[in-house]
């Protein structure tokens, strides 16, 4: 979903700006399961751990940032992210995939 609503990030959303547009992301349990096939883990925890310990290149993190988009609402598919604009460029994307899968993750507060 694009548009200027805020993201909730106690609901594991990320505010992802691509094409001038600001779209919220959200690793879902489909998503995820997409992830280990996509990059070929065996569990979740080894996709975090991937990135933990900084065993990830770039094509890792457009699959993140992908899989948070479409679980976010978003209609596009990782092959358009290449040629997309994405704000901050590969620092922010390394950035965003690494809160996407922390938000993933995160147990709420009671």
């Amino acid at each position: 979903m694009a548009g200027n609503s805020p993201v909730n990030p106690l609901a594991g959303e990320v505010g992802i700006w691509l094409g001038g547009r600001r779209y919220r992301a959200k690793l879902t349990l489909g998503t995820l399961a997409e992830l280990e096939e996509d990059l070929g883990e065996r569990s979740m925890i080894a996709l975090v751990e991937r990135f933990e310990s900084g065993r990830f290149g770039s094509r890792d993190v457009m699959a993140v940032l992908a899989a948070g988009l479409r679980g976010g609402g978003w209609q596009g598919c990782a092959s358009d992210l290449p040629h997309a604009d994405l704000r901050g460029g590969p620092i922010e994307a390394a950035q965003l995939a690494a809160q996407l899968l922390a938000r993933a993750f995160q147990v709420p507060a009671p």
